[in-house]
Formats: structure tokens, C-alpha cells, sequence
């Protein structure tokens, strides 16, 4: 079964760290490109915060680029969100999505071809 599993979320106060990761199984992210994004409550979710191609380019959304990395370990088939400097407005859930590159287009290739995990709930109290 082909899925991506996210994990990593906890209760954090203002200002500390995370770092999420989501893992591929039954496959292997070669080719894919593996994008983060969130959900906050009572929202609709994000574009992607930060994405990670197979050619190692990583780029991240102006909203999050100065607190949020993102990177990738082929020998664990894994990605990694680096959340730094926490705040209450990144409360949310976390899902990650991979997607074959031959098959982005836009941000609707996401929704429309990525595999997506369940998520995971990142909770930020000041």
C-alpha cells in the first residue's frame, strides 16, 4: 500500500521547536516532490509551506522561510519539517503529500495526484 505518514506534533509552548517528519511506505521518493501544509482550526488548508524535490532544491513560503526548514533523507525515504520559533498561529494540523513529479503542474496537482497522510496536530499555547 502506497501511503506517506506524518508524525511528530506535540503541545509546545511560544518559541520552541519541532520537527515533523513524513515518512513513505511502500515506496521510494525518488522522483517525488514531498510538500508540507496545514491546517489550522476552522480553516481551509494552505498552499504549500515548504516542498522538497528529488533533485535536493528545497523552497519554502514566504510566510514560514525565515522559521521553517525543510529536508530530506533518501537513505530513511523520509521528510522533515524543521519548525523553529513556534508561535500560536501555527496551530494546526500537519499533513505532508507526495506527489510524481511528472505530474506537478500547479498547486491543484497536489489535491488532484499527491499521496497524503493523515496528519499531524501541532499545537502552539503562549
Amino acid at each position: 500500500q502506497v501511503r506517506v505518514e506524518e508524525s511528530g506534533g506535540n503541545l509546545v509552548q511560544s518559541g520552541d521547536s519541532l520537527r515533523l517528519s513524513c515518512a513513505a511506505r511502500g515506496f521510494s521518493l525518488d522522483n517525488f516532490i514531498v510538500g508540507w501544509f496545514r491546517q489550522a482550526p476552522g480553516k481551509r488548508r494552505e498552499g504549500v509551506l515548504c516542498k522538497s524535490g528529488s533533485d535536493g532544491s528545497t523552497s519554502c513560503s514566504d510566510s514560514v522561510k525565515d522559521r521553517f526548514t525543510i529536508s530530506r533523507d533518501d537513505a530513511e525515504n523520509t521528510v522533515y519539517l524543521q519548525m523553529n520559533g513556534l508561535e500560536v498561529e501555527d496551530t494546526a494540523v500537519y499533513y505532508c503529500s507526495a506527489l510524481d513529479e511528472a505530474y506537478y503542474d500547479d498547486e491543484e496537482s497536489w489535491s488532484n495526484f499527491g499521496a497524503w497522510g493523515q496528519g499531524t496536530q501541532v499545537t502552539v499555547f503562549s
